[in-house]
């Protein structure tokens, strides 16, 4: 696998546009099966809140997929600051030391607003997917801000 350095460039991220993210934990380690890892992590979101404006979110045991509009910070500088609060908060939970996320991240730009609905669907139907439940309303850690759960099924 490539460096995050060589992935990134020629790549810049721009104020205010959309961004699809995600982020595997180390090794794929599904950390978020515990309860209190996923409850931490979906906090780091929350605490991410003056950065970014979160549009969608769905953490798997062992990935995030995160929608959202970039506001003043680059996006290497959002992914570093929610990838460093979150390591230091659920190392301090297990009683570990080390990384908790990949290095990389996959990132894609969303060209137009009108693909944020399609975007949001595709995430918040992940667990779906990955037949960790029949129905997203059952799944515990996922948000959208515009969509509820019957019209995501449609």
């Amino acid at each position: 696998m490539y460096s995050s350095k060589k992935l990134l460039v020629g790549r810049h991220s721009s104020k205010n546009k959309f961004y699809s993210v995600t982020i595997c934990t180390k090794q794929r380690i599904p950390l978020f099966k515990n309860f209190e890892n996923a409850c931490t992590a979906t906090r780091g979101l929350v605490y991410m809140q003056n950065k970014v404006h979160t549009i969608c979110y769905t953490l798997m045991p062992d990935h995030l997929h995160w929608l959202f509009q970039l506001k003043d910070l680059p996006l290497a500088d959002v992914m570093k600051q929610y990838k460093s609060i979150t390591t230091v908060k659920i190392n301090k939970l297990n009683c570990s030391t080390g990384p908790v996320w990949q290095q990389n991240y996959f990132e894609h730009q969303l060209r137009a607003e009108d693909d944020l609905i399609n975007q949001a669907r595709y995430i918040i139907s992940n667990p779906l997917r990955a037949e960790l439940v029949n129905d997203v309303g059952e799944y515990p850690f996922w948000d959208c801000v515009y969509l509820c759960d019957h019209e995501l099924s449609n």
